[in-house]
């Protein structure tokens, strides 16, 4: 049987806006197209002076978008602060992302590699742990974690986790779609080579497709697989 027609209700937990659609966005779009609920919930907010109302604006408008072309059933905004997390109290994360999880019942959460750069990422991936643990009701039973352009790939390598991909998603028929919701971030799509490009992205997805004889595929590192 095909793994994501096991997936079901599937919870993508972003530390920011954009995240989602560059480590998920295809398999978001698979899952959405058989059948299954998935929902988004991006953890951070940007506050001025750092960000201004105006970009944050923007960038909500852009998020909505995409994930309407993705068919994201409902998307949460946590609201702490962005590129501050390791300033904001752990506990208060890890209750807000608990609360959502309890509230969702999802049977897959996919998070933010543990091993990437920005500490935001990091602290994600530790609370999305902490409200996933399987002591509790109705935990998630499939813990995938994710790869981010420009965060996952800069780490350091032998002294940060590297990501070493062991479960891949073919996105053959919904590449296109994800190049599409990718679009819709104008605010941070760049040029290439940028890795915020619409052509590296491709790049991506043919590298990992060609991993196991595919045209398209997002890879993720299985953290936890209850069958």
């Amino acid at each position: 049987m095909n793994l994501t027609t096991t997936m079901g209700k599937t919870l993508v937990i972003a530390p920011h806006p954009d995240d989602e659609v560059l480590g998920a966005g295809g398999t978001i779009a698979r899952l959405a197209a058989q059948g299954n609920d998935v929902y988004v919930a991006v953890v951070t907010w940007g506050s001025p002076p750092a960000f201004s109302a105006e970009t944050m604006s923007k960038v909500k408008a852009e998020a909505e978008k995409a994930h309407r072309i993705l068919g994201v059933k409902e998307t949460f905004w946590l609201g702490f602060p962005a590129a501050a997390l390791s300033e904001t109290a752990h506990s208060a994360l890890n209750a807000s992302l608990f609360q959502l999880v309890q509230s969702l019942s999802p049977q897959t959460l996919l998070l933010p590699f543990i091993g990437d750069m920005h500490l935001d990422h990091q602290l994600t991936f530790t609370s999305s742990l902490v409200s996933a643990r399987p002591h509790q009701q109705n935990f998630p039973r499939l813990l995938l974690a994710y790869e981010t352009l420009s965060e996952t790939n800069w780490n350091a390598p032998y002294l940060t986790p590297s990501f070493v991909p062991n479960v891949f998603i073919d996105i053959a028929d919904h590449l296109d779609v994800k190049m599409e919701a990718m679009q819709a971030f104008k605010s941070q799509l760049r040029p290439p080579p940028h890795e915020r490009s619409i052509e590296t992205l491709r790049a991506l997805a043919t590298l990992r497709g060609a991993t196991v004889m595919t045209t398209a595929a997002e890879a993720f590192v299985l953290v936890r697989h209850v069958i």
